[in-house]
């Protein structure tokens, strides 16, 4: 079952409706205090009410961008007007407001795009915070435990949240480039066995037909068992497409041997169907039997072959399909068109090779596929 990913979005809304709802309480409760000793309710209200507000938005909107990787220089503006919050309060209010530089060093740890910046910035916080209580009235073992000791944990605890955010997000953008992947891995999958289906198939129709048509007239009887052998072939085409759809295509070496020889003689080029080698793995007949039916349609379409030589043989740890015709008046020729790359692509996918090479009048293909290990 795909597990399912929480949103960003999600993740960054708590964190932030935490974070800064803690910032609101520091700075509300000493408010309560004061206005209570100083009995200005009121005036204190109003006045930390507002900077409290301001704090808070500000603080939100520096987590909200920097959660969702949306930083902008504006965001650096709310954090200078974080600092000035954090570290004006304490300094001119008194030693009670000591919580809020928490906020500075909280947003620091996750604005600056250079961890050395943004460590050296939130370093430099703390030891800010420490004076700043030090300078407010705070006795000096307190303001060194809680500037030096306790403040700094507010650094690693939003950088941790950032970091899951970016984490879920790049998350989601893999999976989302894996299916596309797996899209575009299945097109190419689809074209490749489509071109080598349908290629072969209707050129061996085209071969009969045109074979049908000059036995018509002088043996009709010839005639009609080419146009039944088209009927066949048309036939199995459909039921191939079927399968190439459904993605359960199956290939036996042994059946496109047959067909090789069978196409070819038709096509009236002299070939041999070869015996294949005793024992020979199940693995071994999807790629060369790719290979069998590619090769003998650009025999077809690439040459004037009057001969083709099939043979099939193990040569130490491999299995080794070879295919040799002649090129005729026109000579031979390599055309590296489709079917030969998504050939080489099929054997590379089977640990295998697939080479060419013409010379002499003649064309030579060659397959090798592993004995053992191209199942995997």
């Amino acid at each position: 079952m795909k597990a399912r990913v929480v949103s960003t979005r999600v993740i960054a809304g708590v964190a932030v409706a935490l974070f800064a709802g803690s910032m609101a309480g520091v700075l509300a409760m000493p408010a309560v205090g004061v206005a209570m000793e100083t009995g200005s309710g009121w005036t204190v209200t109003v006045v930390a009410g507002s900077f409290g507000i301001l704090l808070t938005v500000c603080y939100a909107r520096v987590l909200w961008a920097a959660f969702l990787r949306r930083l902008t220089w504006r965001h650096h503006l709310d954090l200078a007007v974080v600092a000035v919050i954090s570290y004006g309060v304490p300094l001119f209010a008194g030693a009670s407001w000591f919580g809020l530089p928490m906020a500075f060093i909280s947003a620091a740890s996750v604005v600056f795009a250079r961890a050395a910046v943004t460590w050296a910035v939130t370093l430099a916080a703390a030891v800010a915070a420490t004076l700043v209580m030090l300078a407010s009235g705070m006795p000096p073992p307190l303001a060194l435990l809680v500037g030096a000791v306790a403040m700094p944990f507010m650094a690693p605890t939003t950088y941790g949240v950032a970091w899951l955010c970016h984490v879920v997000d790049d998350l989601r953008e893999a999976r989302a480039e894996l299916a596309r992947r797996a899209v575009d891995e299945e097109r190419l999958r689809f074209a490749r066995d489509l071109h080598d289906t349908l290629g072969h198939t209707l050129h061996a129709i085209a071969l009969r037909a045109e074979l049908g048509e000059r036995l018509v007239r002088t043996t009709p009887d010839a005639a009609r068992a080419e146009l039944a052998e088209i009927q066949r072939i048309s036939r199995t085409a459909v039921h191939e497409v079927r399968e190439v759809v459904r993605g359960y295509r199956a290939m036996s070496l042994d059946t496109e041997l047959d067909g090789v020889a069978a196409v070819l003689g038709a096509a009236g080029i002299r070939c041999d169907r070869p015996e294949l080698p005793e024992d020979l793995p199940g693995h071994v007949h999807v790629p060369l039997g790719w290979v069998a039916r590619e090769a003998v349609t650009n025999v077809l379409r690439h040459s004037t072959a009057s001969w083709c030589e099939v043979s099939v043989y193990i040569e130490e740890d491999r299995v080794i399909l070879e295919m040799v015709n002649d090129g005729g008046p026109g000579g031979a020729k390599v055309v590296r068109g489709n079917g030969l790359t998504g050939l080489a692509e099929r054997m590379s996918e089977a640990g295998g090779s697939l080479t060419t090479e013409a010379g002499g009048g003649t064309f030579r293909l060659s397959a090798a596929v592993p004995l053992a290990g191209a199942a995997a």
